[in-house]
């Protein structure tokens, strides 16, 4: 004769297999960095007013199709009332949007090589463009960058500010150049000594298909080379973003990642192919500094 379990019997092992069940998709989500919630936040309404600002150039909004600012911010947690550092701002383009955020509600800081620091010639004569380009922008548009400072630091001895007060560092498109030049360890350490305890890094690099050695000069670089620089400075990866993806990067071509938009490193007659491919593959990573460091 058949037997049959007591209902009691059965829902506890309902019960049973329900608990690890869940036991084992928490551990899974556990190794897994937690990027979903970063993902889906939407930006608010004061950086995309910040975005839609009519003191950004039109070649700058041409671009946010690429660059995808409100969505990479949001994913690396910029908020009103924060201080913000972002390292080698180049012309300024995402100064153009985190300045006029923070104004009057956070602090926004441009960290750029001090030209003093670099021997004189070529090298530092580029960055005192750089400076008094970044300077110039500022001071023409005091309503909206008056709020802005500019900080000089050292290659050789990175620091980008008061040890624990920065709530958020940034930096977009720069890992390559303090690779190639043997800066790299530098630079992440200071990003880790500025930031809060809890405070988050982010970064957007070219990505390469792979790792590349380290005089690879295409302009990519490997994502879990990048992940390893940050790891090995005491960082955690918090999150990664495809929003900054381009699968039609084949990341081959002739003049690296500058042959392609904005660079256009190529022959005329094959403008319209790079146009069609846009701008580089991007790796989008958020890092966090450990709370009891």
């Amino acid at each position: 004769m058949r037997r049959t379990l007591p209902t009691t019997a059965v829902l506890a092992t309902s019960l049973l297999a329900l608990a690890l069940a869940t036991t084992g998709l928490a551990a899974s989500a556990a190794d897994t960095p937690a990027a979903s919630a970063a993902e889906t936040t939407a930006p608010d309404a004061a950086l995309q007013a910040a975005i839609a600002g009519d003191w950004r150039s039109e070649a700058n909004r041409a671009r946010d199709q690429y660059r995808h600012p409100a969505e990479t911010l949001a994913f690396f947690g910029l908020q009103p009332g924060q201080t913000v550092v972002e390292i080698t701002p180049g012309g300024g383009w995402y100064a153009e949007i985190l300045a006029p955020y923070l104004r009057g509600n956070g602090t926004y800081i441009a960290a750029i090589v001090d030209p003093a620091s670099v021997p004189e010639g070529r090298s530092r004569d580029y960055q005192q463009r750089g400076k008094d380009g970044l300077e110039k922008t500022f001071a023409e548009a005091p309503a909206q960058f008056d709020g802005a400072s500019v900080v000089g630091y050292d290659p050789a001895a990175p620091a980008f500010g008061d040890a624990g007060s920065a709530d958020l560092v940034v930096t977009f498109r720069n890992v390559h150049n303090w690779r190639g030049s043997g800066q790299a360890e530098g630079m992440f350490k200071g990003f880790f000594d500025v930031l809060k305890p809890g405070g988050v890094l982010g970064v957007v690099e070219h990505r390469a298909a792979a790792d590349v050695p380290a005089d690879d000069k295409s302009g990519y670089v490997g994502e879990a080379q990048v992940i390893a620089m940050a790891e090995a400075a005491g960082f955690q990866l918090d999150g990664k973003s495809e929003v900054n993806a381009n699968p039609k990067d084949s990341k081959d071509h002739p003049n690296g990642v500058w042959t392609l938009p904005p660079g256009n490193n190529h022959d005329a007659e094959d403008a319209e192919k790079y146009r069609a491919i846009g701008e580089s593959d991007r790796m989008t990573l958020r890092f966090v500094k450990p709370a009891g460091e």
